[in-house]
């Protein structure tokens, strides 16, 4: 299609990335398994990731989602989403080549709002892949769905602003490289209802900060893990506040939008995986005298994955092409359609090659029963499936509002 016409050069990253992969990575998997099951620690560095980080950086695969040419690839969204696809097909890919979340999107918020300060003692270290960050906004005892909710306080004091709340599912908090949180918290309860919120840079070391745990996703602790956080009178100086005092919401979409894109894709990278594993498994085997593939029930899968997978890609680069050209409140459907539909639709097709798999699709030989906790999880972050459609109906019936019985 024309409209998705890439330049040469994402073209020829697209390459290259996916030679990367095929040399490096997918063959690194089972040696990061075995590293893994060497220690009882689900949230170290195995070495084989920093291996595969520098051979990324040698091959010239580093930070290719940050779209500043002075500091990242300068790729638009059309051009990063079909690396981000291909990234989706290894849970170690993204690591690989400093392009996992949450550090996209600090790394995006650092670069648009942060100070010098900052980026020197921050944003170039996470450039550099020598740590890891966290973003804290869901709280435990609030609806998180609804951002207005959350309840974690930030208050005045001189110069400063201390912090009292708790958060969960801070997810990389865990990881032995994350030193910093960028923390949403509300400043005004008093003011307009989307100018409460702000968002601050908070050392993971700051007195007051406890990380109380590791929230296990259907039994997993991530390596990067999804931590439950305590904020006790944490003193944070006033330099720290991003943008400035209520300006959270504001920088969640700046944040928000691209990220979704870079989700979407990597989830149709998975989804593209387990139809791969599902068609090798269902020619290889055989049940009641025949390979599975003859069924005509896994003749219907294979078909309904291929369908699906292009509809949600193309609906995904589309959303992808109309954020560069018309930003993101242009593509706002989009960008809420596609994490509906990515997630599911990786979902379904997985949760087939498990069961063509049998009773090995919920071991850890393949990399389906991960995936499925990965994308059963990715319904419910950056807003639940719910949320989104909520937001695409209330787009769809505001040309309708004239035909609405009036008050009264």
């Amino acid at each position: 299609m024309a409209l998705f016409d890439l330049s040469d050069r994402a073209r020829e990253l697209q390459d290259r990335l996916s030679g990367f992969m095929a040399d490096h990575v997918y063959p690194a998997e089972s040696v990061y398994a075995h590293q893994m099951a060497e220690t009882a620690d689900p949230h170290v560095q195995p070495p084989v990731v920093e291996e595969l980080k520098a051979e990324a950086r040698r091959r010239g695969l580093w930070n290719l989602f940050h779209p500043h040419p002075q500091t990242g690839a300068g790729l638009t969204n059309l051009e990063y989403a079909p690396l981000a696809e291909i990234m989706g097909r290894s849970p170690l890919a993204p690591e690989a080549c400093n392009c996992s979340a949450p550090d996209t999107g600090n790394m995006e918020v650092l670069e648009l709002f942060g100070t010098e300060e900052h980026r020197t003692t921050y944003l170039e270290p996470l450039l550099a892949g020598t740590i890891r960050s966290a973003f804290a906004m869901t709280e435990p005892a609030v609806a998180s769905s609804d951002a207005t909710n959350i309840e974690l306080s930030m208050v005045r004091d001189g110069d400063d602003y201390l912090l009292n709340g708790r958060k969960w599912f801070t997810s990389n908090a865990l990881h032995p490289h994350c030193t910093v949180l960028i923390v949403m918290g509300k400043t005004d309860p008093t003011a307009p209802i989307h100018r409460q919120q702000t968002m601050m840079v908070v050392p993971i070391d700051a007195p007051g900060l406890t990380i109380l745990r590791g929230v296990s996703v259907f039994g997993y602790q991530d390596r990067g893990g999804h931590a439950e956080i305590d904020f006790a009178d944490v003193r944070v100086p006033a330099r720290d506040v991003l943008k400035g005092e209520g300006e959270g919401f504001a920088i969640a979409q700046a944040r928000l939008g691209p990220g979704r894109i870079h989700h979407c894709m990597r989830a149709i990278g998975m989804a593209e995986r387990a139809l791969e594993l599902l068609c090798r498994r269902a020619q290889s085997r055989v049940t009641f005298g025949k390979p599975l593939a003859d069924n005509a029930n896994i003749g219907d899968w294979i078909a309904e994955a291929r369908i699906d997978i292009e509809m949600t890609r193309l609906l995904t680069l589309k959303a992808a092409y109309l954020m560069d050209t018309v930003g993101n409140k242009g593509a706002q459907t989009e960008i809420a359609a596609i994490k509906v539909a990515a997630p599911a639709m990786a979902l379904t097709i997985v949760d087939r090659a498990i069961q063509v798999h049998g009773a090995a699709g919920v071991t850890e030989d393949f990399p389906l029963a991960t995936a499925y906790a990965h994308l059963r999880t990715l319904r419910l972050a950056d807003g639940p499936d719910e949320v989104h459609k909520r937001a695409i109906a209330r787009n769809e019936l505001r040309a309708y509002r004239h035909l609405r019985p009036q008050k009264g």
